[in-house]
């Protein structure tokens, strides 16, 4: 499996990805927004675009479909329950189907909501396990849940899903959102040594050539996964004086999903 992630360099952040069979040249286009970019992308490397994926049906991920499949003749897969957002899906995509690149790719599809109902992640068949995590994990970060998502289900999504993958997973989101999610994760968790490194390292990186994370990563720097920090939880009482003395990690995770709202 060969991975190329595409920096957009709009004002949205986004990245776009190709995802390349080594034998075959043919390839998978994620969320490919900028579809000029992809097109180049591929035609620099030789592949062949032949299936377009979107992890969800916001315009910033879906935009660049009906261009890409004009020229390319790719298919449109999403999630199944997508087809009255996303025109013209080829096929629809629920938890447990398996996407084909080529002779050598199987990425399996993961059910994802939260975010919006209607989002899907791929995690990769490979020996380096890899997840295109769309907009429901960002880089020390967690997805918004304001154009059709609920922040209850995306909990439900990190602990009975994410959280679950083996550590060495590489994580592509949607975005590049590290260096201002490094500091709500600091502002949460001050003395969180990790991320305070983090951000020293990337600050004003290049996402051109961004870092790119493990599972294992994110559970040291996103507070989304540090649940039971017990700064976390003091600081969090700080903002809300009525929360529990020991409060569950649904809790812990939906006030910290309303504290980065307006962050």
């Amino acid at each position: 499996m060969i991975v190329k992630q595409i920096w957009t360099a709009n004002a949205y952040r986004n990245f776009n990805y190709l995802i390349a069979c080594s034998e075959t040249g043919e390839a998978l286009a994620i969320d490919p927004l900028d579809h000029e970019k992809c097109l180049k992308a591929a035609k620099d490397e030789g592949w062949t675009i032949t299936q377009i994926l979107n992890t969800h049906e916001h315009r910033d991920h879906t935009g660049g479909n009906d261009a890409l499949a004009a020229k390319t003749g790719a298919k449109i897969l999403a999630h199944k329950n997508a087809r009255d957002s996303i025109p013209d899906m080829a096929r629809g995509l629920g938890a447990g189907d398996i996407v084909k690149v080529g002779k050598t790719v199987e990425l399996e599809v993961m059910d994802t909501p939260g975010h919006t109902m209607c989002h899907v992640c791929l995690r990769s068949h490979t020996d380096q396990p890899a997840l295109f995590c769309g907009d429901t994990l960002f880089n020390a970060g967690a997805g918004n849940c304001h154009n059709g998502g609920h922040p209850a289900e995306l909990y439900k999504t990190f602990d009975e899903q994410l959280a679950k993958l083996p550590q060495s997973t590489l994580i592509y989101p949607g975005h590049d959102y590290i260096e201002n999610n490094l500091r709500f994760t600091l502002d949460r968790e001050p003395d969180n040594k990790s991320a305070a490194k983090m951000l020293d390292k990337l600050a004003g990186q290049d996402p051109s050539k961004a870092y790119v994370s493990t599972l294992e990563v994110e559970g040291e720097i996103n507070t989304f996964f540090r649940l039971t920090s017990p700064t976390v939880i003091a600081r969090l009482r700080q903002a809300f004086p009525d929360l529990p003395e020991k409060p569950d990690q649904r809790t812990v995770f939906l006030k910290l999903r309303e504290l980065r709202n307006s962050w």
